[in-house]
């Protein structure tokens, strides 16, 4: 292993073992997850959990409570420090010995559960945003896929557009294209698994909407396309299989099971599936296309500006996410999303009200040095280190931060609606690394061209916004200060300030 590598795992190392005992050590953790930039883990007793100085460590961009407690760590570092983070955690158990470890009790572990899990159903779980939470489960394992396939496909159109390798192009379009020819599967496949049912008889059902023998079926009338209805059709469907499914389990006898389960779950959905489903759910994805694209071509400059403005609460929020389905949809129906592109604004905005945040506050070492470590995250799109460890806790520059992602939007949307409409071949990238998935129908030159307008846009407008109208007096006199002339402490890293708003 090269020193680099070396010196890059104790650094992981040491990130994780500073996090670990201010979430209560190993035996207050009880799962351990991952998503793009946040370590979710599952707490016996949030009480144990310190907040403040989990906050003030300099690997921590910030915290979020959810269904999980979320540790904001970055992009490329929260799939290092993770696996770190597990390690230490199985060790922390291994070691502990049963006889010194505190007793506890099934009854008081029930106890605290129930009472954690009320006061998180009280404060997040309304039923809707726990069921976006849940489709967006769905498809966020597929993200990475859709971004390798995407990246594919975009080299795929440059060399047809500079007319070079013509012998390779076709191989590079079976590559792009077979995991999107099949993602129904994949949908239907996570559908059942998220919603408690077998994953595989998810996936048989969902596979019904891509057979190219379901042209001979005719249904209203009309015959049925291979793919209609898309993911939306295989999400109803693996929906209904589960629920088929379940009601088998608890009807059909336990020495049948095995047979007449399976059989039902898919001979039922499947029925449903193509003699109902499909026809609904193409007409939905239709209408969700037609939508789009009206609503960019007619009403483009301000559709872009709302969409801009709005999307950094969405991710605030976590409930981004939810619009995965839509950006899927419209793929699969023109191979590529419109929305993407103008919703990457929200991250332009960010940037530049990050950048002005750093100018305001020249003695801020502390805060300067967040936002240096998390620019880079922020020019990639990637917008939860600026989100939770700059705007967000002081209140104003968020806000005028949206105005940013505003602006940029409106700039998009606008040539949008002058007819020049692109949009991403996949979804996951955003800022600097949409680049090279972005697909339209004008020339790549003028595609490339508009989208680096919309983000100079939002990084200008997001910079004046927050420069001008991001701080009060009170908030400059409180902030513009070097709470630790001295220089960080080696282990905790600079103290953060207090939110202010």
């Amino acid at each position: 292993m090269s020193t680099e590598s070396t010196e890059s795992a104790d650094k992981n190392r040491a990130t994780a073992a500073a996090i670990l005992p201010l979430v209560g050590g190993p035996d207050n953790v009880t799962s351990i997850a991952h998503c793009m930039t946040r370590l979710r883990i599952s707490l016996r007793d949030r009480s144990l959990v310190q907040d403040e100085a989990l906050k003030a460590l300099p690997a921590v961009l910030g915290v979020v409570e959810d269904d999980t407690y979320q540790i904001v760590l970055g992009p490329g570092a929260v799939a290092r420090v993770t696996p770190q983070f597990e390690a230490l955690v199985e060790e922390g158990r291994s070691a502990a010995s049963p006889a010194a470890a505190h007793p506890v009790t099934a009854a008081e572990l029930a106890a605290q559960g129930a009472a954690l899990k009320e006061a998180q159903k009280a404060r997040n779980a309304t039923p809707f945003k726990l069921m976006l939470r849940r489709i967006a489960n769905i498809f966020v394992p597929l993200i990475p896929a859709l971004i390798g396939c995407g990246i594919i496909a975009g080299l795929g159109g440059l060399l047809t557009n500079l007319d070079r390798l013509p012998s390779v192009v076709p191989a590079l379009t079976a590559i792009a294209s077979g995991f999107m020819s099949l993602i129904a599967v994949f949908v239907g496949h996570n559908t059942a698994k998220e919603f408690g049912g077998t994953p595989i008889l998810g996936g048989a059902v969902a596979a019904i909407i891509v057979f190219p023998g379901v042209a001979k079926i005719t249904v209203f009338g009309t015959e049925l396309r291979p793919g209609q209805g898309g993911v939306l059709g295989a999400l109803a469907a693996a929906l209904l299989a589960v629920y088929v499914e379940k009601r088998c389990r608890r009807l059909v006898p336990e020495a049948l099971d095995v047979l007449v389960t399976p059989t039902l779950t898919v001979l039922i959905a499947g029925l449903v599936t193509l003699f109902g489903l499909m026809f609904l759910a193409g007409e939905a994805s239709a209408a969700i296309g037609t939508f789009a694209d009206r609503l960019l071509s007619t009403g483009g400059a301000f559709a872009g500006l709302v969409l801009g403005g709005l999307f950094l609460p969405l991710v605030m929020l976590g409930l981004h996410q939810a619009l995965i389905p839509i950006h899927t949809t419209l793929i699969e129906q023109s191979g590529h999303t419109v929305l993407l592109p103008i919703l990457a604004m929200a991250g332009a905005g960010q940037v530049g009200a990050a950048i002005a945040v750093h100018c305001r506050l020249p003695r801020n070492g502390s805060l300067r040095a967040t936002i240096k470590s998390a620019l880079p995250a922020g020019f990639l799109g990637v917008g939860e280190p600026l989100i939770y460890g700059v705007s967000l806790p002081l209140g104003r520059p968020f806000v005028t931060a949206c105005v940013g992602g505003a602006a940029g939007g409106a700039f998009v949307g606008l040539f949008n609606q002058l007819g020049i409409a692109f949009g991403s071949t996949a979804i996951g990238p955003s800022g600097w690394a949409l680049f090279p998935l972005l697909d339209g129908s004008s020339n790549l030159g003028v595609t490339v061209a508009i989208y680096a307008g919309g983000l100079l846009t939002g990084y200008l407008v997001g910079f004046a916004a927050t420069y001008f109208f991001g701080f009060t007096r009170r908030m400059l006199a409180d902030l513009n200060t070097d709470p630790d002339p001295d220089g960080p402490d080696p282990v905790t890293g600079p103290p953060k300030e207090p939110a202010l708003a």
